[in-house]
């Protein structure tokens, strides 16, 4: 080749790579505009986001403060709670075990753990360390959560008390979201490695990503500036609630961090295993992790939504979907007052983390918006708008169906029964007990292994109470109703709390 053919080429790789820069440039730029414009539309005290290649930060930004009653700014270094974004991590652990040879996905779980078991005895002979991973158990989505919520229960007692969860599918037939097999899960590596979960994840993953200011639990965060406070709506008015400690759910959502140090996080899987030249993880392990494993459906109505999505699955420890003719890889996170994303398009080399730290959905329009504009979709949707009228009209339905409920109510029925017959203890083997007391005419239901899960029964009709947990004011009233056997005696209680993550009714309350 003659010299002038290879300037040639040279000046022509270099127009290339600066119209694609130019290009990256400006959708940074309108992405920023519209991150501003959205977040004053929404009641969330703050937010950061950041977007990255595997080689670069292209974007770190705070919006917002960190807490209403502070009001301190927002970074790209303040802490947030990553809750179900943990679960990659734990997966990216064992993996690397996978690496070493020393454990196989589909090694069967009773084999590291003994004392595990599941509702069946064929499903806990034939599960897996995959299983642990991909939500197939058979369980219905958050079944079981209400064990490990606050409790004192520990990561292997949740485990063990979970062989009580009866499947409403076939095993490996349907997805169902599991936090508990998650801790199951990163049980498995202190009995391999003879290290804590906790301490594996920080030393393999952490120290070499240099994700110095992430924590794995909430007692570290007192030595820590720069963090964020979770906050709820009570009445209509955003209010900052204490960190709850998820210790005993570790592997499944106890991760802390900040847009900064996920940057690094995404970019060591954007490139394969590879962080600044140290490989922390075999590509080919990348591929299973990335890869489906269990079905997600993608209905009618969601086709429509999104006309470019054909499919979405579940990985191991990674949700996966298409977008735009290009693979999704992602995972969200729910904590108690914050709310995450993180999002990676490898054929693209571009990734993009999200969090928020109150109880809102701000996360979902900033993830369509960031992928609409990041892959030049057409149309340009105002997902905030969108968002937002969604969310209004679901409070007018909620709204008009709690009169509807109120009109119902017969306020002028009394409970059958003096109030000393409530009183007592009430067990299944999913939860150890609750109890009931009367104090002066005022019954009163206390969950012992759970502090935080109290409140006044108010009487509401016939044997039916109300209560109210207001140590989890993102929980809403719920009721307590008394079952009577056919001797006239209290023989059950049953709580009902209408929320999307917690089935107090799969506990079976008998009198003991």
């Amino acid at each position: 080749m003659t010299k002038k053919f290879l300037l040639t080429i040279a000046i022509t790789w270099l127009i290339l790579f600066s119209a694609q820069s130019q290009t990256i440039s400006a959708k940074i730029s309108k992405l920023d505009a519209y991150y501003s414009q959205a977040f004053a539309e929404w009641n969330v005290p703050g937010m950061a986001i950041a977007i990255v290649t595997k080689d670069s930060v292209l974007f770190a930004k705070g919006f917002g403060i960190t807490d209403v009653n502070t009001k301190q700014p927002v970074d790209e270094n303040t802490l947030f709670a990553l809750a179900s974004n943990t679960k990659a991590f734990t997966a990216t652990a064992l993996a690397m075990l996978v690496d070493q040879g020393k454990i196989n996905w589909d090694d069967k779980v009773i084999n590291y753990l003994p004392w595990f078991r599941l509702y069946d005895p064929y499903l806990t002979s034939e599960f897996t360390i995959r299983d642990l991973l991909c939500h197939r158990s058979g369980l219905a989505t958050f079944s079981g959560d209400l064990i490990w919520y606050g409790s004192s229960y520990s990561r292997k007692e949740v485990v063990e008390k979970s062989a009580g969860l009866k499947p409403v599918y076939g095993f490996r037939e349907h997805f169902g979201y599991s936090n508990i097999h998650f801790i199951a899960a990163g049980e498995i590596i202190p009995v391999v490695t003879g290290q804590s979960w906790d301490d594996f994840v920080t030393e393999t993953i952490l120290k070499p990503l240099q994700m110095n200011r992430s924590l794995l639990s909430v007692k570290d965060l007192d030595k820590m500036q720069n963090v964020a406070q979770p906050h709820t709506l009570v009445d209509g008015k955003m209010h900052a609630i204490p960190w709850l400690d998820w210790n005993n759910v570790a592997p499944a959502g106890a991760l802390i961090s900040s847009v900064a140090d996920m940057s690094k996080w995404l970019q060591m899987n954007l490139a394969s295993g590879i962080f600044q030249s140290d490989t922390l993880l075999n590509s080919t392990r990348i591929f299973e992790l990335q890869s489906s494993n269990t079905i997600l459906n993608v209905t009618e109505g969601m086709g429509k939504l999104f006309p470019t999505t054909h499919f979405k699955a579940y990985g191991l420890g990674w949700t996966l979907m298409d977008y735009m003719g290009k693979k999704i890889v992602s995972h969200n996170g729910g904590y108690d007052g914050m709310i995450s994303q993180t999002v990676f398009i490898p054929e693209e080399n571009i990734g993009f983390v999200i969090v928020t730290n109150a109880n809102a959905s701000l996360y979902f329009p900033m993830m369509y918006k960031t992928l609409d504009i990041l892959l030049g979709n057409p149309e340009q949707k105002d997902w905030s708008k969108w968002m937002l009228d969604r969310i209004k009209k679901g409070e007018e339905a909620a709204l008009k169906a709690k009169d509807e409920a109120e009109k119902l109510r017969n306020k002028i029925t009394k409970p059958s029964l003096p109030l000393a017959s409530y009183e007592g203890f009430y067990g299944c083997d999913l939860y150890d007990s609750v109890k009931v007391t009367n104090e002066n005419g005022q019954l009163s239901l206390q969950f012992m292994r759970t502090e935080g899960l109290k409140g006044e029964l108010n009487h509401w009709q016939y044997d039916t109470y109300q209560v109210e947990f207001k140590a989890f004011p993102s929980l809403p009233k719920g009721f307590v109703t008394f079952k009577l056997n056919r001797d006239g005696k209290v023989d059950e209680m049953e709580v009902f709390v209408d929320n999307p993550d917690f089935d107090f009714t799969e506990f079976k309350l008998k009198k003991l």
